[in-house]
């Protein structure tokens, strides 16, 4: 079954639950089906924190070119909220999540934004200027 991993994901992945589903454990593909769940929670982080730049990102387009505001950074900064409580009501445990990676995250909308808004980096804060609290608020935008 290790073969048809490397050729077949998804014909890989209907066996695999299918012999899931029918107890046949000694017959399972048990390194790759680790690997595959590991990177089940390495996926779900990566959402967050992509989602988590997004957000960012258009906080400081929001504050730093009011000039600009439209409707679609308004649905970004939404969505971006939304998937992250989404991903957050699934897994619970990564509760903490968005405050651990909320400085690297932040780093990241920095320098998107710069280029973006064709600013100088050094214009923006060095360090997230946003409280996590404010940036997952529904509610909440930064001041021009």
């Amino acid at each position: 079954m290790s073969e048809k991993y490397l050729t077949d994901f998804s014909s890989w992945v209907s066996q695999t639950a299918q012999l899931l589903r029918e107890r046949r454990w000694h017959e399972l593909d048990v390194p790759n089906l680790i690997e595959e769940v590991e990177d089940l929670g390495k996926s779900e982080r990566r959402g967050i924190v992509s989602q988590l730049t997004r957000l960012l990102l258009h906080l400081l387009k929001w504050q730093y070119q009011p000039q600009r505001r439209s409707d679609s950074w308004l649905d970004s900064i939404t969505d971006a909220r939304t998937q992250i409580e989404l991903a957050l009501e699934d897994s619970p445990s990564l509760r903490s999540y968005p405050v651990e990676k909320l400085e690297e995250s932040y780093q990241r909308a920095r320098r998107q934004a710069a280029k973006q808004i064709s600013m100088e980096i050094s214009v923006l804060p060095n360090a997230c200027p946003y409280d996590i609290e404010r940036v997952l608020a529904d509610d909440w935008l930064p001041e021009s």
